[in-house]
């Protein structure tokens, strides 16, 4: 521990309950590396705090001594947005002991939530009070509110109710001075000047620590009809999803692609799985629609029969209609596993892009095809939401590499080539996941001098010693030798 850090624990020491400090390092281990293993991290201290009074002591504490801090909720980060730098410099500052929703306003739509709350609580909380909240992901499980809101994240909803940017509506943040923005008010009109909230958004923690939300909820389902269909081609997807868009509007929700071999990874490798259709197709789509007005029209025989007519015109090779909830949550289940598959198929340099959903379908066949032919052993191919132009484009090692050596040597290129691809074609290095560590080299190469001038202005206005979430973000500017 650097004289900085012990500054730092003997002032929390002295302001905080003794739960809130961990300096173990084998209860702050698990808590040092990445989502997906692959950055790891040091930290001596281990700050909990309960409340965000404890919060703001925390950071002004923190900003006396001159000690970094990294926020830190499920520690779900697809980037290593969560992960303290290797040199042991930062303390984590871990929001997980705020897990209370402190209200929920279902006339309103309305629910107040701290950073803490994991994901699928926060769903069982809102089908309590005859709501829900529209938003899920594969890592609903472990990801947080505090950590969905710094990321802006998206999930298989998007295509019908946005990303966390549409669905916040105010926060409360302790900025790295120490004082508290209390933004909670859900005001529909608020003319006095930037918007702070939605500044914080997406702000990966770099600006400040979020410890609540006021999050918007959706009319609880009364009734889903989820299908699947065997298509020949991204642009047979489009095809089908445009229908479904014009014949069903608001209530369709989700619509998902994904290549044979996601699928065939998934059979391989997950067990319980099966194949929702016995047909073999190149391409595959998941549907969900849905009932909120228990007046309305169930949504099966209209998907029944766009589908039907889908089938009749060439446009799908075969489809079937989940008959069950537990058919559907099997169809889902395929769809949540993919990354977990292929993961267990070797290694793989994955990329979170979107471009415009126009392009998206020639994109992902080009893309892939380009890369196949640039890296050859490879083999490339995208999934996820077509609807909202942004795939989890994947590219997987030849058979037998040495994965260290792989990640290491050829990786590198790999996504440099990728990303490329995505600018070439007006697109975003990261869709959803957020830039963390790992993009922040290629945030630095792709963009354009106008928004890398404005982040850095931006940071370092609020942040002006960057002890929030260093490294991450933000890129910072090259040094001139000459200077």
């Amino acid at each position: 521990m650097t004289p900085a850090q012990s500054r730092l624990l003997d002032s929390l020491s002295a302001q905080l309950p003794p739960r809130a400090l961990v300096t173990d390092p084998v209860d702050i281990g698990p808590w040092l590396t990445d989502w997906r293993k692959r950055f790891h991290g040091a930290a001596p201290l281990l700050i909990e705090p309960a409340s965000t009074a404890e919060v703001a002591v925390a950071v002004k504490a923190a900003g006396e001594a001159g000690v970094p801090l990294v926020p830190q909720g499920g520690n779900s980060s697809m980037v290593g947005g969560a992960t303290p730098p290797a040199d042991g410099s930062a303390a984590i500052l871990s929001l997980r002991r705020m897990n209370r929703v402190r209200h929920v306003d279902a006339d309103a739509g309305l629910v107040v939530a701290e950073a803490g709350v994991i994901l699928q609580h926060l769903h069982e909380e809102a089908a309590r009070h005859g709501r829900r909240f529209p938003l899920t992901l594969g890592a609903r499980g472990v990801a947080t509110v505090g950590g969905l809101v710094s990321t802006n994240a998206g999930g298989t909803q998007v295509l019908r109710w946005g990303t966390m940017r549409g669905l916040v509506t105010g926060l409360e943040a302790v900025l790295p001075d120490g004082s508290v923005h209390d933004g909670l008010a859900p005001l529909k009109k608020d003319n006095r000047g930037y918007d702070l909230t939605q500044l914080l958004v997406g702000a990966e923690g770099t600006l400040g620590v979020v410890t609540a939300a006021t999050l918007r909820l959706a009319p609880a389902i009364v009734g889903r009809a989820v299908a699947w269909a065997g298509v020949e081609s991204p642009d047979s997807a489009a095809a089908l999803l445009a229908r479904l868009q014009a014949r069903m509007g608001p209530a369709l929700e989700s619509f998902e692609i994904l290549p044979a071999e996601s699928l065939a990874a998934v059979l391989a490798h997950i067990p319980g799985t099966r194949a929702p259709i016995d047909t073999p197709a190149p391409w595959h789509v998941l549907v969900e629609t849905v009932q909120a007005d228990g007046d309305a029209l169930p949504p099966a025989p209209l998907l029944e029969a766009i589908i039907g007519d889908a089938l009749a015109a060439g446009l799908v090779h075969d489809a079937t209609l989940a008959a069950s909830e537990a058919q559907a949550e099997t169809f889902w289940r395929i769809r949540d596993s993919i990354s977990d598959a292929e993961r267990a198929t070797g290694p793989a340099v994955q990329h979170d892009i979107s471009v415009p959903v126009a392009a998206m379908p020639r994109f992902m066949v080009e893309a892939a095809a380009a890369c196949d032919a640039r890296f050859p052993g490879t083999r490339a191919s995208g999934f996820g939401h077509l609807g909202d132009g942004n795939v989890h484009f994947h590219v997987r090692a030849p058979a037998g590499v040495d994965r260290t050596r792989w990640y290491a040597e050829e990786a590198p290129g790999i996504t440099r080539f990728v990303h490329d691809l995505v600018v070439a074609a007006g697109g975003s290095i990261s869709a959803e996941h957020g830039i963390g560590q790992m993009k922040l080299g290629e945030l630095a190469r792709l963009s354009s001098p106008a928004r890398l001038h404005a982040l850095r202005a931006i940071k370092a206005a609020l942040d002006p010693a960057g002890l929030m979430n260093p490294g991450k973000l933000v890129p910072l500017a090259p040094v001139d030798a000459s200077e």
